[in-house]
């Protein structure tokens, strides 16, 4: 059931993106007239009146994960690292951070998009959520707002902002276009979940053997294209000088989980709170509150000047896209419980210390893994070397995400 938005949301038919932009990490004032132009185009063109909206059910509710430091591997007490040494013997810590975010599906009531279906992203007000809270909202909208305003056009792979407003409480409602419910975390759970019910029922035995390769061959091909549209939105963010810096499972929107519709794939990448601006005239402009993290981990690595800390920006974001390929080439494919995101980062980077060839010799050895290990075999092992480039110890020596897409193992066909 939709609703007509509440009385208690305050209208902000022309100012409401010029507030939440301005209280951004950077204001459109300081961009060149050029990017100011395209940035006024592109907010004149969002829809900030909240009686343009209907809300409808509560979807639910998450936390932000973004890397809050780096552990260096710890051999011995008294080991010792150089200044060089901290650029490559880093793994990521990952938090949750106290911001909750909920989530409505919504549509639009009125103007030129009409019946339009979105999906409602609100940040608590300063009350319940500090100014965190404003600051996440402030930048997501920002980015979006200017990587909507490109001069190459609207990327398919990145969650589309139909508009948004701010609510008499201070909260932060942000409408983006529906393009799919599901998450690549939620096909992997289904997907792990489907193989643990087919075995506990003892489907497997019973299945043509040309059924099962099919439904694997069905699982590669769908997951490869998850990957692929996933590396598509990072290389247009990357592109026009953002990072994402908040890369996972649960922000890859899909608009189908079901494998045998994969030629309709379409992945999109969602919660650009902690994007940062890695234009140069940013990176001498200093740092902001969001991004204090990534900076200090980039001085940690060597990385000082506003070229080596672009570099260090991209290695990170491509660092958390190789843990996102460590899960989609394991979850889907193991049963439920056998391995996470968590589980399988501490594998990578704990027990094996980013050596994927050890690792997947670990893996071999449990048959409840070979599934994963005979996809990432793919192309005399192209699956392993792709994954060793991207989680490479070395940020200086990890691929661009035009280089990942052009991959042997992003373009071969699925056997």
């Amino acid at each position: 059931m939709l609703l007509a938005v509440p009385d208690c949301f305050t209208s902000f038919r022309h100012n409401t993106t010029t507030f939440l932009f301005q209280r951004g990490r950077r204001s459109s004032n300081s961009a060149s007239p050029t990017r100011s132009r395209r940035l006024e185009l592109c907010k004149a063109t969002l829809i900030t009146n909240s009686d343009s909206f209907e809300v409808g059910r509560f979807l639910g509710s998450y936390g932000f994960m973004n890397i809050t430091s780096y552990s260096g591997f710890q051999s011995g007490a008294d080991t010792e690292y150089s200044p060089g040494d901290l650029g490559r013997l880093r793994v990521q810590d990952v938090g949750e951070g106290n911001v909750k975010i909920s989530l409505y599906e919504g549509r639009v009531s009125q103007g030129p998009l009409r019946g339009t279906s979105v999906l409602f992203k609100v940040y608590p007000g300063q009350r319940a959520g500090g100014m965190e809270a404003d600051m996440m909202a402030a930048n997501e909208l920002n980015a979006h707002t200017f990587l909507q305003s490109s001069s190459k056009g609207i990327c398919q792979n990145l969650l589309i902002l139909v508009g948004g407003f701010e609510t008499k409480t201070g909260e932060q409602w942000l409408a983006f276009r529906d393009n799919g419910k599901y998450s690549a975390a939620d096909y992997a759970k289904v997907m792990s979940e489907r193989i643990s019910k087919n075995r506990a029922l003892g489907e497997q035995m019973s299945w043509n053997q040309f059924e099962q390769e099919l439904t694997i061959k069905r699982r590669r091909y769908f997951v490869l294209k998850l990957l692929q549209g996933a590396i598509r939105g990072l290389a247009f963010m990357h592109d026009q000088d953002r990072l994402h810096q908040s890369l996972g499972p649960s922000s890859v929107v899909l608009n189908t989980i079901v494998e045998r519709d994969a030629a309709y794939l379409v992945p999109r990448l969602r919660d650009l709170a902690f994007s940062v601006d890695i234009g140069y005239s940013s990176l001498d402009e200093g740092r902001g509150t969001l991004s204090e993290g990534l900076w200090r981990r980039a001085s940690a690595a060597g990385a000082f000047t506003p070229m080596e800390k672009r570099a260090f920006g991209i290695a990170d974001d491509i660092y958390e896209a190789g843990l996102l390929f460590a899960y989609l080439a394991f979850v889907p494919f193991c049963e439920a419980g056998i391995v996470d995101s968590l589980s399988l980062q501490r594998l990578l980077e704990s027990t094996f210390k980013l050596d994927v060839e050890a690792t997947r010799e670990y893996c071999l050895a449990d048959d409840r893994l070979l599934d994963a290990v005979k996809f990432l075999d793919l192309g005399d092992g192209a699956g392993w070397e792709l994954l060793q480039a991207m989680l490479n110890p070395d940020f200086r020596k990890r691929p661009i995400a035009e280089a990942v897409l052009n991959h042997r193992f992003m373009t071969s066909a699925i056997p």
